[in-house]
């Protein structure tokens, strides 16, 4: 028999404070629903129904300092035209995509000028193309992605790094949240952790005497 277990860490929970992984629950998988923060600065991967005001003018992407807003949630996806089964680990260097739950967007990047660093753009999109494939580049050297390690995202087609860089801050109508874009390079601000969400665990079999 095969069984799909549901593992759901609080989001009271901050990044110095996360209680122990159920065994079975470590890797990141197929068809959850996940927090993403910046290992710099601790800042979740955000999105909302807010637009730019230059470039694409799509819906904004920034970081956001806070744990426990729903807005933070992402639903973890398999690459443009392609399927994964729920529950199944995602290999290191896997090609996926990342669905804002709120608003059904996809994590987006193309040839577009970041409002406030000049890099590259990083929206929220619902066109559902190949802008919106994301490589999973693993710094542990682990097979899988593990919840609590930090892991990259490069841009498929730009070969771009997702990246949150503290120095860069919007004004109104999102004070306070940072800037995400894509940078040509590896750095700090590139490393994200998967944190707080909606975990399912692969398929287990029961065996019996």
């Amino acid at each position: 028999m095969k069984l799909i277990w549901l593992a759901f860490i609080p989001l009271a929970f901050a990044a110095s404070s996360v209680p122990p992984l159920e065994e079975g629950f470590q890797h990141v998988t197929c068809g959850s629903t996940i927090k993403l923060s910046n290992q710099a600065n601790q800042h979740r991967l955000h999105s909302h129904g807010v637009s730019y005001g230059s470039g694409s003018g799509q819906q904004s992407v920034t970081g956001f300092s806070s744990s426990d807003d729903a807005n933070s949630f992402w639903l973890l996806r398999a690459a443009f035209g392609k399927q994964c089964k729920r529950g199944d680990p995602v290999p290191c260097g896997s090609i996926i995509r990342l669905r804002h739950t709120n608003t059904n967007g996809y994590l987006h990047s193309h040839n577009h000028k970041s409002p406030l660093s000049s890099q590259q753009e990083v929206s929220c999109y619902d066109g559902n193309d190949t802008g919106d494939d994301w490589r999973v580049e693993c710094a542990s050297g682990s097979k899988f992605w593990l919840r609590e390690e930090p892991v990259q995202f490069v841009h498929v087609e730009s070969q771009a790094y997702l990246s949150c860089n503290g120095a860069h801050q919007f004004g109104h109508p999102i004070p306070g949240q940072l800037e995400v874009s894509g940078t040509k390079g590896s750095s700090k601000h590139t490393q994200w952790i998967a944190q707080e969400g909606v975990y399912f665990a692969a398929p287990i079999t029961e065996h019996h005497d």
